[in-house]
Parts: C-alpha cells; structure tokens; sequence
C-alpha cells in the first residue's frame, strides 16, 4: 500500500540553484514545488550502486548535483525537521524505492540486485571449484580491443541520446505547467495569467496553504475507496500542477472528462480538484481588501478622467447565461433578456483595477436591489461619484453622484456640450467593457454554464474576477497631471 505521511512539513526554498530529480520519468523541481525535498546520493559506494540500481540509470555518474526527491522514499526513511526553517533529512541506510513504473508502491522487502549477484557468485564458486578458471578465461575473452572499445563508446552515446530523447517525449506527453513553461503564449492561452512571470508570482503568494490544503483533499479522497477507484492516479499531480489543472479549466471551458484524459488522472479526481482550489482561491482572494480608498483612487486618475475625477468607481452588472433549469427554478430567469441567467456587480476603478465584487444573484432581481443587496452603497459617500451605464437606474438608492450617459427626449438636439459628455463618458465605458472581457475570456463565464456548476459558480465568478487583478497589467495607463 503507498505510504501516508500524518502531516505535511514544509520544506524552506533553495534561492542559489534550482534542483531537479533525476529518476526517469519525474519532473520534479524545486522551482515549481518547495513541499519536496531533494537528496544527494550517499558516499558510500556501496548504497551509491543500490540507488543507481534502484532509479534504473544505467552508466550514470553519480555528482554533488545529482538529487533524488522525497517522492520515491517510505515516509519511515524521511526525517522531518524540528523547525519549519529546517530541512528534511533521510535515514542511515535509506535507498529510493517508489516510483512511477510500481505506482509508488513499496515492493516487498529482498536482498538488492547486486546483493543477489553477489551471493550467487560465491554460491556457485563454492560448488565447483573450477569456476575460478572459468572465471579467469571469461575475463580474458572479455578485455576489448580498441576498435571494441570505440563502438563501446559510441553505444554509450547513442544510448545517452536515446535515453534523452525517451524524457523529452515523456515530458511532452504529460500535460502539466513545465511542459508549457518556455512559452509565454502558451501559458496565456491555458491559464489567462499574461506571463510565466505573473503566473509564478501568484503562485509563490499561495503555495504555502495550498499545500496544506492539497495534503488535506488527498486525505479526504483516500479515505473514499468508493469515490476514488483509482488512487494512485489520484495523487499523481504536484499541487502545482492541480492549480494548473484548475487555471486550464477556468480558462478553456473543458469538460472535466477531458481534464481526466488530459492529465491521466481519473475523472472523480478532478472533480475534487475543481472544488477544493474554487472553495481555497475564493477563501484566499476574499480576505484580501480590494476596495482602494478615495485618496489612492485619486493618486492613480488616468488623464482620460480628467473631467471626472471624483469617480471612485465604474460598477457594471455583468450576466452570466446558465442551462435552462427545471420548472421549480424560473427565478433565475432575466427581467431584461429572454435567457436564463445570474446577475453579478463589479466595480473598477479608473486606471483598470477591480475593486468590487458582489455575489451571484438571480436573473430577475432589479438594479436597485443589486446595489443593495451587493453592499456597495455602504462604501461611497456624498464626496465621491460613480460610474454606471446608461439603463443602470440607481440614482436614488445611492448617497454620491452618479455619471451616467443620458438621453434628453423631449429635445430635438442635444447642445454641444451634452454631446461631447455623452461621448466621453461612453469612451470611458469600454474601459469597463474591456475588464468584463477579461472576466469572459474565461470560457466557462462566455458560454452556457451547465446546472451542475451551479452549486459552486458564486465561488467561480468570485475567483475569475479577483484573479483578474494579478492576471495582466493595468487597463488604463497614463496619470491625470
């Protein structure tokens, strides 16, 4: 059975060099992954041989540099640090045993292979005296010649080659964040995150309770025989890799059936993935205040305000279209678009940053009781204005100034002056326009959000929307003077 660790050490971040294992097949690094600890080979030459033997590296040459993973020992041979700054250290005698090719599974206790030859050797010496001469002539015939010698040499390289190419298509074949890492666009495209840069950055704010959190899923699903049929599957992925996962789902839309093919893990797995980073992320990003006071607001004014620069914030009421529901669910169903929908605030400030998001509410509930019920009118006052488009009906149930693009129709024309105000303040609008699109670049908000999300598409919304601001850079550039 794999072995479980009763809690989770974390182990501090080597800044000077960044390690890699060298079993075949794991990717580990303590770039992307600082739970693991990474070891040297002993000194003994005996126990170097039976970790050479053990990670199946034939003709490997064994260097300080050289590191094998925390992953591939028995949770008995790891000793935890006494202190969180401490590292995690190994057992005298201890030798890597789990791995990909036996699923992390210790195998039963027996003499190591070179023990066995060994033994074998002596064995057979005992029994017929003649071996050492056998012996002997065997390793006379064996010497090579120097043309034998030479095509030695170039089957070592070939193989060196060859061994090479094997990892490189291993790694390619995985579907995980070091595959895509050297390409920028790449991680645009499956994670909406603008750069690698602004990826790990985020990740660097979070890993410390993510891990905690992911130890405390595993644990949870393990303990599940019936939900988790397939466990070592299950626990295959790095935490890293799990934010991936669910990054790539926020991002593209996929079926969680596609996620499972994708990234060889059972599909019940990704499930728990799904929610248990929605139900982290939203608990992490809600702690954190967004609103910016009005003194921050006002040192950020892009000069495209400089006629509003009492605006504090732009708010807008972004719907999101669901699968149509049983008959017992028509409140869901939109006042103002035959389809049916929830209804979210968010709020901006000038210069691009979100500042304000609401919960999910139900496609029939109206502008004035969003605002109400969202809890923004609390955080203006009569010193401040804000932002809404032309319909957004909110003027009496706020105590500040309202900008708002009007339409006077008892006039046959507008004077210059209100036509060049309605047409700033609609250019102004698609700053907030192109922030709704970022939230809806995410392809599960821009299309048909299936029932089944239902349960946790508040935890969703309220995750893509906060991510929005560690996502890209500002919206809006350029300071009033």
């Amino acid at each position: 059975m794999t072995c479980k660790r009763s809690k989770t050490t974390f182990q501090r971040r080597e800044r000077s060099s960044k390690f890699h294992c060298c079993v075949p097949q794991c990717t580990a690094s303590s770039k992307f992954n600082s739970v693991l600890s990474f070891h040297t080979f002993p000194k003994d030459k005996d126990a170097q041989e039976r970790w050479v033997v053990n990670i199946r590296r034939d003709n490997f040459k064994v260097t300080p540099k050289k590191r094998v993973c925390s992953r591939h020992f028995k949770c008995s041979d790891l000793i935890e640090p006494l202190t969180s700054v401490g590292h995690r250290r190994l057992e005298k005698g201890a030798i890597p045993v789990l791995f990909h090719w036996n699923n992390f599974t210790a195998p039963a206790e027996q003499p190591a292979v070179l023990e066995r030859i060994k033994t074998d050797q002596l064995h057979s010496d005992d029994d017929d005296p003649s071996m050492d001469a056998i012996a002997h002539t065997s390793h006379l015939d064996s010497i090579p010649t120097s043309a034998a010698r030479d095509h030695t040499e170039d089957l070592l390289v070939e193989i060196a080659s060859l061994r090479k190419h094997i990892e490189e298509i291993s790694l390619s074949s995985r579907f995980c964040l070091e595959r895509f890492a050297a390409s920028d666009d790449d991680i645009r495209f499956y994670t909406r995150f603008a750069t690698l840069a602004h990826l790990m950055a985020f990740w660097r704010l979070v890993e410390p309770a993510a891990g905690k959190v992911v130890q405390m899923s595993r644990a949870r699903a393990a303990a599940n025989i019936d939900e988790l049929p397939h466990t070592a599957g299950a626990t295959s992925l790095q935490p890293i890799d799990e934010f991936f996962l669910f990054m790539t789902f926020l991002s593209l839309g996929l079926m969680q059936r596609d996620l499972a093919h994708r990234f060889r893990i059972h599909q019940s797995a990704v499930s728990r993935i799904i929610n248990t980073w929605a139900t982290f992320l939203d608990m992490v990003l809600r702690a954190v205040d967004i609103w910016l006071d009005k003194k921050t607001v006002k040192a950020h004014m892009p000069a495209v305000f400089q006629h509003y620069t009492d605006t504090q914030v732009i708010l807008y009421c972004a719907e999101l279209r669901c699968q149509i529901p049983n008959p017992h669910r028509s409140h869901l169903l939109s006042t103002y678009k035959p389809q049916w929908n929830f209804k979210g605030l968010i709020g901006m400030a000038p210069h691009g940053a979100v500042t304000f998001v609401s919960s999910l509410y139900k496609g029939t509930i109206s502008d004035p009781e969003i605002v109400k019920h969202s809890g923004v009118e609390a955080l203006v006052n009569p010193k401040m204005a804000i932002m809404v488009d032309e319909g957004f009906l909110v003027e009496n149930c706020v105590s500040c100034k309202v900008h708002t693009p009007s339409i006077l129709p008892n006039r046959a024309q507008m004077s210059g002056s209100e036509v060049r105000k309605m047409q700033s303040l609609a250019k102004l609008r698609l700053h907030v326009e192109q922030l709704i699109g970022r939230v809806k670049e995410n392809k599960i908000f821009s299309t048909v959000i299936p029932l089944s999300l239902t349960g946790s598409v508040n935890q969703l919304y309220s995750v893509v929307c906060h991510l929005v601001n560690y996502q890209n850079g500002p919206l809006v550039t350029g300071l009033t003077r």
